[in-house]
This record gives C-alpha cells, structure tokens and sequence, in this order.
C-alpha cells in the first residue's frame, strides 16, 4: 500500500536508491522493503537520469554518437555497482551449465563468472550501447535512457509479486511478497515516464513487449529453478531495460 504520509514515502525512496544505486542516500526509519517497492522505478529513474546526462554532456563537449553512448551505459554501471549485471551473468552461468535445479542453483551463487555469463553481459551491453547510439537526436537518446532505466526497475517489483522464490533464504525470499498495490503503482509509475519521455506509441508498444518478457522470464526460471532469485530479478531488470530501448529505437529512429 502506497504510504500516507510524505516522511514515508520519502523513506520508501530514500530505501530503494541506497539499495538499487551506490548514492549515497541515507535511510532513516524502518519501512518494509517489499511494500517500498513502488518506489523502484523512481531509483530506476535517478540512474537514468544521470547516464542521460552524461550522454547529454558527452555530445556537448563534441564526441560521436558512439562514444557519448557509451559513456551513458558505463556511468549506469558505475551507479548501480553493476547489481543488474551481477545477476543476468550469474542466472545465465546456472541456467546455462546446469544440470539440475540444485546444481543450477549452486552456479548461481558462485561469484566466479563462466562463458555463459561473459557472453550475456556481452551482449546486454552492446545491445544497450547500440540501441542508444542509433538516436540521431541527444535529446531522444537522453529520454530512452530515462524511460528504459525507470521501466526496468518497475518490473522488479511485479515479478516479486507474482512469482515465488525459488529458495527459502536468499535475498528474493527475503525480501518478502511485494502486494499487489504495490506493483501495480511501480507499473504506473513507469509507464508515466514512458509516455512523458517517449511518447504514446513507443508506451503502448514497450507496454506489451514487457508482457511478453514477463512471462517468459516467469517461464524459464519456474522451468529452470522452480521461481525467481535476486540474481533473476537483476536479468528480468536488464531484459526489460534492452526491450524499452530495442521498441524506442525501432519506432524514433
């Protein structure tokens, strides 16, 4: 449920930038991290607000398309510790060189990274350096990188919401069941700045690509593991992320 008073939701958002981002964003009070939920795509909103901005700055001081893109896809990176990356590495390595659920699983936990890790990150961040890169307008590639990094985030909360963990500890058990309010004011919230930034069209498209990536991420990791771990959640956040840019670019350029 959406807090009532302004000193609380503060704190929700205050909570999800310390967690989703490195800023350094003191948290004060104890609020439920599930039901602070909503406020993902407002921390997803900060990262891509800087790594816009740096996009911003990159053109203005004069570099290619190209490396401005770039630069706009590390400073995210850097902003977030590379949580999101961390995870789409790990669940690819598990699902990739797994045999079981228990040996996929144990993969997963592993900080060591394996050629299906590599290969994934390799291609989440030439996906993202490319997408942003084909904008012929700064502006344009500024608010897709606003748009994507608020989407991605707001699928975090509705995939705890409706899938289980795939283990008892760990931090998606941990985190706990994020109600159904709650997700549904994180999928406004993103959708809003969608729509703002991107326009009608590019929010109806990405609206139902993101469907799509929901059930089948909810499909591979129920297969796979029986449900979702913090490291699923950081693939879900990068596949969603990729699919706003990907619909962006196909539409605007």
């Amino acid at each position: 449920m959406f807090p009532s008073r302004p000193q609380d939701i503060f704190a929700d958002i205050a909570l999800c930038l310390a967690f989703y981002t490195r800023l350094p964003v003191p948290v004060a009070g104890e609020r439920d991290f599930a039901a602070a939920q909503w406020a993902a795509p407002v921390a997803g909103l900060a990262v891509g607000l800087i790594g816009g901005l740096v996009l911003l700055a990159a053109d203005f001081l004069g570099l290619p398309e190209t490396v401005a893109a770039a630069l706009a896809v590390a400073s995210t990176v850097f902003v977030t510790g590379a949580l999101h990356e961390d995870g789409l590495s790990d669940m690819a390595d598990g699902f990739g060189g797994g045999k079981t659920r228990e040996r996929k699983l144990e993969i997963m936990r592993d900080s060591r990274i394996g050629s299906f890790g590599a290969t994934a990150l390799v291609f989440s961040i030439l996906l993202r350096w490319s997408a942003i890169a084909a904008f012929a307008s700064p502006w344009l590639a500024f608010c897709a990188v606003v748009a994507s990094h608020a989407a991605g985030r707001a699928m975090m909360p509705v995939f705890l919401n409706a899938v289980a963990p795939a283990r008892s500890d760990g931090l998606s058990a941990g985190a706990g069941s994020v109600p159904d309010s709650t997700a549904l004011l994180a999928c406004a919230i993103a959708a809003a700045v969608v729509l703002l930034t991107l326009g009608l069209n590019v929010a109806l498209v990405s609206a139902i690509a993101l469907v799509l990536v929901f059930f089948l991420m909810r499909r591979l990791c129920e297969r796979q593991i029986g449900g979702q771990t913090g490291d699923v959640l950081g693939a879900v956040e990068q596949a969603s992320e990729i699919t706003v840019l990907l619909v962006a670019c196909a539409i605007l350029t």
